[in-house]
């Protein structure tokens, strides 16, 4: 059987702060992690991660998990790190790893969406849903199929050894288990240490809902090729949720004061990119975000405990990278391989 252990209430966590933004596409380029791993470990990755998304949606309605998942397009626009020579580049070399995307120049990007970019990557395969809803329906069916789920349960402690695994909580309670897998997010266990990856802080908004949004913004998201970049959606009562401003700090999005300005500024980069559309602020919020130096999350054995797994959940594609992680230790856990694991292994 299953038990898990969550150190919060379920569905509390980075899942609150999710804008769920369903999408394939990675944080770092298919260009520059074909730079970082080679062509063919950034082309597997990048496959990876657009038949993730895709079985996640198969999951979710196959389930009758009722989240609002609705499938979008994607629109990446040119930025001030990537140019359109560059989107160029990246959307030939997708085609010739077969991963979805085609370039619109400037007078295409302007005809369909009314954006004054040098050029855009458009492709098919990304998704909004409703990240607490969606996360409680995998929760309430892992109940159904026979886990047992316990929270608040802080895990303060780990023995292993060959023959199985002693998980000690903060109320003295002791779990035994064949294997253990900690799918915590960035908030790693101790053993496992991962020269490289960085924790950011990030802002997000939602805007009270607007009456006169662009008729194709129904069915796209946005995200910009700029460091930092923006990124926005909108929902169905007609909101758009949209974030950025990332820092470089684990901290600074404690920040009473920042969370107003850096609102305000998001706000301003949405109102300057859908002029047209009278936005205002309905909510705002922050939170910690980890970064990976290949936008890809870490599946791995954590060394020196035996029969321990760990899912540190980096980049910015939590929930596919999440099916990723289901599909790589669920064939290990079972005695069985995935032909990708090597793209997910914490450096050693």
């Amino acid at each position: 059987g299953v038990v898990v252990l969550d150190r919060r209430a379920p569905v509390h966590g980075s899942t609150l702060a999710s804008t769920a933004l369903l999408q394939f596409e990675l944080d770092v380029s298919l260009t520059e992690l074909s730079r970082r791993l080679g062509r063919d470990k950034a082309g597997r990755a990048w496959r990876r991660s657009v038949l993730a998304a895709h079985a996640l949606k198969r999951l979710v309605r196959r389930e009758g998990i009722r989240c609002g998942l609705e499938a979008r397009r994607s629109l990446y626009l040119a930025g001030d790190e990537y140019g359109a020579r560059a989107l160029r580049h990246e959307a030939e070399l997708r085609a010739r790893l077969g991963v979805p995307g085609v370039f619109v120049g400037p007078a295409a990007l302007q005809r369909r969406f009314a954006i004054e970019r040098t050029g855009a990557i458009v492709s098919s395969g990304a998704a909004v849903a409703n990240p607490a809803q969606l996360a409680a329906g995998l929760l309430r069916r892992a109940r159904h199929a026979g886990a047992r789920i316990f929270a608040p349960a802080d895990v303060v402690d780990v023995a292993s050894n060959a023959r199985g695994v002693d998980l000690f909580t903060g109320n003295g309670s002791t779990v035994h288990a064949s294997h253990a897998v900690f799918c915590t997010g960035y908030e790693l266990p101790k053993a496992l240490q991962l020269p490289g990856y960085n924790i950011k802080s990030t802002w997000a908004i939602a805007t009270q809902p607007v009456s006169a949004l662009p008729r194709w913004l129904a069915s796209t998201v946005i995200w910009e090729a700029s460091d930092p970049y923006l990124y926005l959606r909108t929902t169905p009562d007609g909101r758009v949720v949209a974030g950025g401003e990332d820092e470089h700090s684990a901290t600074r999005h404690l920040q009473r004061s920042l969370l107003i300005s850096k609102s305000r500024r998001i706000l301003g980069q949405v109102q300057a990119l859908l002029p047209e559309a009278a936005l205002s602020l309905s909510h705002r919020w922050a939170g910690p975000f980890g970064e990976s130096p290949t936008g890809l999350p870490v599946i791995d054995r954590i060394p020196g405990l035996p029969r321990c797994h760990a899912v540190a959940g980096f980049g910015g594609n939590g929930f596919t990278h999440s099916m990723i992680a289901a599909a790589v230790l669920g064939a290990r856990l079972t005695g069985g391989g995935d032909a990708d694991s090597d793209l997910y292994r914490a450096p050693r």
